[in-house]
């Protein structure tokens, strides 16, 4: 092997001063060629001196770089040409290139995803102010809240037909339905869907799902359609507080403060009208849907988990296949009993019940998409902004009046729904950006002393600064 050991000095040998050949220093383990050809000549020569080692570096030019401490050295770069020197900042420079051409990249995937959601929240909005508004249309030739709510479950069975759809556009490789849909049973465990898990994980849902969107056609018969919107959204602060008593979420001040804020707007819109018959009984039935939608929310969160959207698709599905079977006879019962009655079927208004269902449908696959392809918070930003978007529409086209009080628990309401989305980590975030904020502050006013304390200096000194032209 074709190495130089550096000399060895042992514990008894007194240190001498001699002049010795220099000689080039190596990496451990690394070989070194020799300058004859045949590689036999051990003696140090002029080749041993420009010899280069293995991370590039000529010897003389390294020490002497590092003892005299020039600015701009880091050891291991020279600045002379070596054999595969041009190769070496080739490389850099590809690397430099390609950092700049990534970072461009994610920006422009950020760009375009936080475009996308914007568009995503206008879909999502506007889908939910069209099912509220049109519910209301229906009621005026049809009012039977539990019969729309069954007629428009039952449009989940066609979540998932519409999502194999998209996975055949959009996928290569390409899979028969009964496999995808096996992949996408997982969400009810490993041993995918049976019998059994299909009523014990279905059936609770169900229910609280059916119970969510009656009671909330049930309050549209009794306030408008702002009010019920608005009270809906308090769904988010009861999630957060069964989160916190159920899963033991992470304690936040600040949800506290947004919970007690939604509770204040419900007291403050049943007191709008005086707490009369109609406003009391329609504040409590949206208090009530969104109550059993906060625990729909918590349960689908403790049971099942995340899910992705092939998940998503085949649990809504699930769910409408079990309304059909299961919740049919409901309203017959009601159908016969009087409670809710309708004239032959040829006499019901299909176009606003299919555009109710379409609607709804449409509502519920854009909010599991966007999840997907954006921001969730936008996602719940567009519910949000169902609220401004009804009142619009109440406005300009039923000529609602909305008294003071009324819009307070309104703007009340929202506020605190925009706390709730506040991340968890907002409280040190803040901090840094406030110190960050103050030590930038300080270093200027730093720069402003010193400067004219320099100034000051120089005019006692009698010296006169002339500006350039």
């Amino acid at each position: 092997m074709n190495s130089v050991d550096a000399p060895e000095e042992t514990a008894g040998d007194r240190p001498s001063f001699r002049l010795q050949p220099l000689k080039t220093t190596h990496l451990p383990g690394k070989t070194s060629p020799s300058c004859s050809p045949g590689g036999s000549d051990t003696r140090p020569s002029y080749c041993d001196a420009v010899k280069v080692t293995a991370n590039g570096v000529h010897d003389i030019e390294d020490r002497i770089l590092r003892i005299t401490g020039y600015y701009g050295y880091y050891p291991g770069y020279s600045s002379h040409r070596r054999e595969d020197g041009s190769e070496s900042h080739a490389e850099t420079l590809a690397s430099e290139a390609s950092g700049e051409q990534g970072q461009c990249q994610s920006c422009a995937s950020t760009i375009l995803k936080v475009l996308g959601g914007l568009l995503v929240v206008v879909f999502i909005s506007s889908s939910w102010v069209g099912t509220t508004q049109v519910v209301q249309l229906t009621f005026q030739s049809f009012s039977c809240p539990f019969f729309i709510t069954w007629f428009s479950t039952n449009w989940n069975i066609l979540f998932f037909p519409l999502y194999y759809s998209g996975h055949l556009v959009t996928t290569r490789e390409k899979q028969s339905p009964i496999q995808k849909f096996r992949e996408c049973s997982r969400i009810f465990g490993e041993e995918g869907l049976t019998l059994r898990l299909f009523v014990k994980r279905t059936a609770p849902f169900s229910i609280l799902w059916t119970l969510t969107n009656y009671l909330y056609l049930l309050a549209l018969r009794k306030l408008t359609a702002t009010d019920v919107s608005a009270l809906y959204c308090c769904h988010k602060a009861f999630v957060f507080l069964l989160s916190w008593i159920v899963l033991k979420d992470r304690f936040m001040g600040v949800r506290i403060v947004a919970a007690i804020m939604a509770i204040t707007g419900i007291v403050m819109m049943a007191y709008a009208d005086g707490f009369h018959g109609d406003s009391i009984i329609g504040v409590a039935l949206a208090v009530g849907s969104a109550s059993t939608s906060a625990l729909y929310k918590v349960l689908f969160k403790m049971f099942l988990g995340s899910s992705n959207l092939g998940e998503a698709a085949h649990f809504f599905s699930t769910l409408g296949f079990f309304n059909l079977v299961f919740i049919s006879c409901v309203p017959l019962v009601l159908y016969f009993t009087k409670v809710e009655h309708w004239g032959s079927l040829s006499t019901l208004p299909w176009g606003y019940l299919c555009g109710v269902a379409g609607l709804w449908l449409a509502f519920n696959i854009l909010v599991n998409v966007g999840v997907v392809l954006t921001y969730p918070i936008l996602i719940s930003i567009g519910t949000l902004l169902s609220v401004p978007g009804n009142a619009a529409v109440d406005v300009l086209k039923h000529e609602v009046i909305f008294s003071v009080v009324r819009l307070a628990a309104t703007c009340i309401i929202c506020l605190g729904f925009l706390l709730l989305l506040l991340p968890e980590e907002w409280d040190s975030v803040t901090l840094r950006f406030l110190t960050a904020f103050a030590d930038k502050k300080a270093e200027e006013h730093g720069e402003e002393l010193t400067e004219s304390s320099v100034h000051t200096r120089s005019r006692a000194n009698g010296a006169v600064s002339i500006p350039l032209a």
